[in-house]
């Protein structure tokens, strides 16, 4: 997959194109990912056309959180089959940019779009006048087709980001990643924590997210972790760790079931699959880690191990 981030020098010939945020490449996004790979199979190039910031970073001096960094969206993207991801920079000279110049300046000049795959309520341009009814009524005059797909449901409510965002700081993971399609992950590289896991005969990895990755609540989960493609259960701490000395940053701190091996500096992948308690502080390390222990053997239970 080709990744074009923060330039609007594009050229691309005869693109099947979906747009939109995509934050989390929840069910919804991958149903409009599935019919842009049904045209490729057509011979069409194809695209996904997103923004590298989210708009709100434009309107709040608050950071806002994605379910799926830009890096982890690279990623999973990359393994999708698509041919092109661009990453347009949202400016407020493009977010000035009126819905009319918005088809004919990128989506038939610069994607040369022949086929356009949007959800119904897709909005676009300045003041987000722009939506599916006026890219249809442009089909005869720019020679592209437009595909609206309707919402897809969980239970009685439209899958969204919002909503994706709401269970997940619940800590609502079975909800999550139903959602998703898939188990919600974080990637990082494995730093060096306090080794206090270490220190009790439990060692752990440690990951930082970055800061404007949006995490569970704090607690402790069941999880799987993917370190070169081969998959580990384990039992991972989200939270602050205030049992030893309350961390600036939240932290990602998994115990692996049965794994032996020096992983620091390791890119790996922590999927959350399902909340199990609070974090606690307690006074001291010997009632921490008996409650550790616990956990350990809740998850042994929890993936028959």
């Amino acid at each position: 997959m080709k990744y074009i981030a923060d330039n609007t020098n594009i050229s691309i010939k005869n693109s099947v194109v979906t747009l939109g945020k995509f934050d989390g490449l929840h069910q919804g996004h991958q149903m409009l990912i599935n019919k842009v790979l049904y045209y490729k199979e057509k011979g069409y190039t194809s695209v996904m056309f997103t923004f590298l910031y989210h708009p709100y970073n434009l309107f709040s001096d608050n950071e806002f959180k994605l379910i799926y960094t830009e890096e982890e969206k690279v990623s999973i993207l990359s393994k999708s089959n698509l041919d092109v991801l661009i990453s347009y920079p949202f400016t407020r000279e493009t977010m000035a940019t009126s819905p009319e110049d918005f088809i004919k300046d990128i989506l038939v000049k610069k994607l040369d779009a022949k086929v356009i795959v949007v959800g119904e309520d897709f909005r676009f341009g300045h003041n987000r006048k722009g939506d599916v009814a006026m890219l249809k009524s442009m089909e005869s005059v720019y020679g592209f087709k437009v595909l609206a797909l309707e919402k897809m449901r969980w239970d009685d409510t439209i899958i969204s980001s919002s909503i994706i965002r709401s269970e997940l700081e619940k800590g609502n993971m079975k909800e999550v990643n139903f959602m998703l399609g898939k188990p919600y992950s974080i990637y990082g590289k494995v730093l060096h924590g306090r080794k206090i896991g270490r220190t009790l005969g439990m060692p752990t990895t440690n990951l930082i997210p970055p800061s404007n990755k949006l995490l569970p609540s704090c607690g402790v989960y069941a999880t799987r972790t993917i370190i070169d493609n081969v998959s580990y259960p384990g039992m991972t701490n989200i939270g602050y760790k205030p049992s030893v000395g309350i961390e600036k940053d939240k932290g990602v701190e998994t115990y692996l079931y049965d794994f032996d091996g020096d992983l620091y500096g390791k890119e790996i992948q922590v999927e959350i699959l399902d909340y199990v308690r609070e974090e606690i502080k307690f006074d001291n390390l010997q009632d921490l880690k008996a409650k550790m222990n616990e956990d350990l053997a809740y998850g042994r239970k929890y993936f028959k191990i």
